[in-house]
């Protein structure tokens, strides 16, 4: 994908014009790996449904993700993204959830209200140029959005990121020590899968307050 193109993948408008009726990804799209892939990711590091944890869903998209985790009884999920128009058409299509406009880098919610993050690769929409040494609009992005979800996970919550990137790029932009704690593991493609790429799960999991 060219640079300007990668470059409009942090502005709403460009998102509309995805999600609207002329698109063919206007009705549904995962980007990287649908659910059953990542499925046992998720088994692994959420609290039990039976615990109804509080999840935010960061750049919701039209996946099926958020459905497909209230299917397993994990049912106080609040949905967010930039494009109303897309807020607008899952609003309709699963009114049992919460679905609000906003930007992830400027969330309206109280400090540690949340015990679930999830972003299905909102990050890597924010990533242009080189990851050696992002432009100081990338770096910016990232740390707005960092320091929002730190500030909205409760002790002790956990963000779980998917992404296609590589560790040794994504490990510097989310490193927080005084925060919390950073795991990264490989996500296990389907037996006889042959994916070409390799697909990350990372695991903040908040150890203390953000000041």
């Amino acid at each position: 994908m060219p640079k300007d193109s990668l470059e409009e993948l942090a502005h709403p408008a460009y998102w509309d014009t995805r999600y609207s009726g002329d698109d063919p990804d206007a009705a549904t799209y995962d980007w990287l790996r649908t659910f059953s892939k990542i499925a046992p990711f998720f088994a692994k590091h959420l609290p039990p449904a039976s615990s109804i944890p509080r999840i935010l869903q960061l750049g919701c998209g039209n996946s099926t993700l958020s459905y497909d985790l209230y299917s397993q009884s994990y049912h106080d999920q609040t949905n967010v993204d930039f494009s109303p128009i897309v807020i607008d058409a899952m609003r309709a299509k699963h009114p049992e959830m919460k679905w609000v406009v906003m930007d992830v880098r400027k969330l309206a919610f109280e400090d540690g209200s949340y015990d679930v993050a999830i972003d299905k690769a909102t990050l890597d929409a924010m990533l242009y140029g080189s990851l050696w040494d992002p432009p100081d609009e990338v770096k910016a992005n990232i740390k707005a959005y960092v320091d929002e979800i730190a500030r909205v996970l409760r002790p002790g919550g956990k963000w779980l990121y998917i992404t296609w990137r590589q560790p040794h790029f994504i490990k510097p932009l989310l490193q927080r020590p005084d925060v919390w704690t950073l795991e990264v593991e490989t996500l296990a493609d389907e037996p006889g899968g042959g994916g070409m790429l390799e697909y990350f799960g990372f695991v903040m999991t908040k150890t203390g307050d953000v000041h």
